[in-house]
């Protein structure tokens, strides 16, 4: 069975020393922020999450959900006790306003304690992850009255939240979608229509469900322009504010999944279920992106958060396992074998996944402090570069966060050889786990078309010219230090290709759109590439202070700078090859014509 230990030095680490959030305690907008609060906070989670909700990974995606004959569904042994716990020592409210009963603490903190929850047990850890983009969604959106009504009991976890986009027939097409929502003359509507794929759909964890719904009124346009949001409550509230009259809507079923079981993934009917809308009508994709926006980061998080789990295992197994004799000769004489960690490839294996899973933890803390940033800075020209930072990255953070989630738990699964791919090792549920991660939440060929579509080219490249100059200026500043030359000069030229692939996009996208789809995932990536180097840089830099001013923690600080040698010397130099495959075109790929893609025989 697979055991896990919450990184919290390495955390630490990052929040402390990377990206500077211990300077911002006190200031406007994190007033109930105090530096001192980090430590106590990381490690008081990291021992709850492994000592109360990791032992329940495996055994729950055994047992998974149960759908019952009146359609509700229930949980895995013991998620309702861990739920409460959760709730109870204040884990889901850390970022929330204190008007609502949160503790106002930096999103980026939460952020941070997620990540714990999510490698502890994914499937758990998806049944608060929504709810947080949902009253972000109902607090931008929706009317007092509504936000009063619901919030204060969604923000508490007393109940949950969820996101109803997708239907049978509409999956990333959202325009064609065809649930109604019938006006019913009291201000509410009649909701019909099925939803498929819905995470947390239906669950005996809290005494209400709150569901976002995308529908059509009647006289709505075509398109994505005609569609509304609606809150679809599983119990209408009565005149106090608790569940009252059951809403008309079930569960259908559960989706039989690959990976994520004890999860309910629901197929959702709405029969006419009461509805009220969130904001203007036929503005509902508007609002919904509100919620996406905020679940792409999550879900980038829930990548990496499986790689750091499998890593840690997979690091154990090469320690322990003995075969074979190391090629410099017998490292453990006395013993029949050596380690697998005196294997070269098992090494690179090892070493190109903690380069990877340190460097994306690096990179989405950064961007969650920078969602911090735009939101509750005092400067206008802090919280506008804030969010264009945001905007540009959250793509990366999906998409090359859970790509590194897929890859990691492959490779560590590798590591364990034959006995990887036996269930009661758990290596390969990490692998079925972090698959969907590439898939919902827009796939990850949909965020690198949004990357060069619409972030790349927002207000005129600012974002991305932004990024440039701040990756250039960190490489000047480590210049002088031995110890960082060589990641130096490898960012520097990856940066060069990001900036010539930039470049070949300008001039090669607007006479052929199929140059910009088929560059897209190669740009995407190269951005992955620069972006981690990055912040491999800045971790670099820490480490290398850290040693200078006499580090207690030397050894924690020297591996840095050897994994950081690691990713300029193995991964950094694919952005090159990256850049070539870009500048190739959509020529090839759009030669061939569809019906020779089926085979005939």
């Amino acid at each position: 069975m697979p055991t896990y230990t919450a990184p919290v030095r390495d955390t630490r680490f990052v929040l402390e020393q990377v990206i500077g959030l211990p300077e911002l305690a006190g200031q406007p907008g994190f007033e109930a922020f105090e530096a001192d609060m980090i430590a106590p906070i990381l490690e008081e989670a990291g021992r709850f999450f492994a000592e109360v909700v990791a032992p329940t990974n495996l055994p729950a995606d055994r047992e998974g959900c149960t759908r019952n004959e009146d359609g509700s569904v229930t949980t895995p042994s013991g998620f309702r006790e861990m739920y409460q716990q959760v709730r109870e020592a204040g884990w889901s409210t850390l970022a929330m306003d204190p008007e609502v009963g949160g503790q106002g603490l930096p999103g980026v903190l939460s952020f941070a304690v997620e990540e714990f929850m999510t490698s502890a047990n994914m499937a758990f850890g998806m049944y608060f992850g929504l709810t947080a983009g949902a009253i972000e969604a109902i607090e931008a959106r929706a009317s007092r009255k509504l936000r009063d009504l619901y919030v204060p009991k969604m923000a508490s976890g007393e109940w949950t939240g969820t996101m109803n986009l997708t239907e049978p027939h509409a999956g990333t097409d959202l325009g064609l979608l065809r649930t109604r929502a019938e006006p019913n003359g009291d201000g509410s509507h009649s909701i019909t229509g099925t939803k498929i794929f819905i995470s947390s759909g239906e669950h005996d964890l809290t005494d209400n469900i709150v569901h976002l719904v995308l529908a059509r009124t009647p006289d709505a346009p075509k398109g994505t322009k005609g569609i509304s949001m609606f809150i679809v409550p599983k119990f209408i509230p009565d005149a106090d504010g608790n569940p009252g009259e059951r809403n008309s809507l079930s569960c259908g079923s559960i989706e039989e999944k690959m990976g994520i079981h004890a999860n309910s993934t629901c197929v959702m009917n709405y029969d006419g279920a009461k509805g009220w809308l969130v904001g203007e009508e036929n503005k509902g994709l508007a609002a919904m992106f509100i919620m996406m926006n905020a679940a792409r980061l999550w879900v980038g998080l829930q990548g990496y958060s499986q790689a750091e789990n499998a890593y840690q295992n997979g690091a154990a197994y090469a320690l322990d396992r003995r075969q074979g004799r190391a090629l410099t000769g017998p490292v453990d004489p006395n013993e029949s074998a050596d380690p697998l960690v005196v294997h070269p490839d098992v090494r690179r294996l090892l070493l190109d996944s903690r380069a990877r899973v340190e460097g994306m933890r690096a990179l989405a803390l950064w961007v969650a402090l920078q969602a911090d940033l735009a939101k509750n800075a005092t400067s206008e020209e802090t919280r506008s570069a804030a969010d264009d930072m945001v905007q540009l990255l959250t793509p990366i953070v999906k998409a090359i966060g859970t790509d590194i989630g897929m890859q990691v738990a492959r490779d560590m699964q590798q590591v364990w050889g034959g006995h990887g791919y036996i269930a009661e090792n758990g290596m390969e549920q990490f692998v079925r786990d972090a698959r969907i991660t590439q898939i919902y939440e827009g796939a990850n060929g949909v965020q690198a078309m949004d990357l060069v579509g619409r972030k790349l080219p927002m207000h005129g490249g600012r974002a991305v010219q932004a990024l440039f100059a701040m990756v250039d200026k960190d490489i000047e500043s480590a210049g002088g230090d031995e110890r960082l030359a060589e990641l130096a000069s490898a960012l520097g030229k990856a940066n060069g290709e990001l900036k010539a692939a930039s470049m070949w996009l300008m001039q090669n996208g607007p006479a052929n759109p199929n140059n910009v789809g088929s560059a897209a995932y190669h740009y995407m990536d190269i951005l992955g590439l620069v972006s981690l180097g990055w912040m491999w840089l800045r971790s670099a830099i820490a480490a290398a202070k850290s040693l200078d001013a006499g580090a207690e923690d030397a050894g924690f600080m020297e591996a840095k700078l050897i994994t950081a040698r690691h990713f300029a010397e193995s991964l950094l130099p694919d952005a090159g090859a990256l850049r070539r495959k870009l500048q190739n075109g959509s020529d090839t790929m759009m030669a061939m014509p569809a019906e020779a893609f089926a085979r005939t025989g």
